[in-house]
């Protein structure tokens, strides 16, 4: 069966949304009245990334600063467990990862060179600086995201990992992210805090 790509990104639409919940700082404005009518693609896919934004944020924003250093180690679950968590990285360390994950891929998506900011950021280890510079990770995504329009969304680009257009590039950026999300959710359970998604 033949899939078009923009099939395959409303697919991705639904499982990131489904996965995700309702993000709780994310009002849908889609009414009945927009049924059928084209939407630009832009404002699709940023949809997407708000969402991932908040969520992230939310997981961010609720681990305590001392906690930032925090990794799983063998300790951390039954005696015999045969996890291996030697190379995982710690809680600072996924959100930096995110941040500049996002200055890469959506760098790709616009064809620009990433601020300098991309450089330095997976070095960060305090909250205050790795949220700064998360939400500076994200304005930049949503700004090259506007730069997708319908005549170029599907145009052929350098990419990564199989991605070569716009959209799919940053559609995958945002499937990336829940990505981390997901471990970041587990380390917050392991910390006692409950993820405000769950709330």
């Amino acid at each position: 069966m033949r899939v078009s790509n923009w099939s395959a990104i409303g697919l991705l639409t639904i499982a990131v949304a489904s996965a995700s919940g309702q993000a709780r700082d994310y009002k849908d404005t889609y009414t009945a009245s927009d049924a059928g009518k084209p939407m630009a693609p832009a404002k699709a896919l940023d949809v997407m990334l708000t969402q991932l934004e908040t969520e992230v944020l939310g997981v961010a924003q609720a681990m305590p600063a001392e906690k930032y250093s925090f990794a799983p180690t063998v300790e951390t679950f039954a005696p015999g467990s045969p996890a291996k968590f030697g190379t995982v990285r710690t809680f600072a360390a996924q959100l930096t990862h995110i941040a500049g994950a996002n200055y890469h891929f959506y760098s790709q998506v616009s064809g620009t060179t990433p601020p300098a900011a991309s450089k330095t950021v997976r070095d960060l280890k305090t909250k205050d600086e790795i949220l700064a510079a998360l939400k500076q990770s994200f304005a930049y995504g949503h700004a090259q995201i506007m730069t997708i329009t319908p005549q170029n969304a599907f145009i052929g680009i350098e990419g990564l990992d199989g991605f070569h257009t716009p959209a799919t590039t940053a559609a995958f950026a945002v499937a990336h992210g829940y990505d981390h999300y997901g471990q970041l959710v587990e380390y917050l359970r392991m910390n006692g805090v409950v993820p405000p998604g769950s709330n």
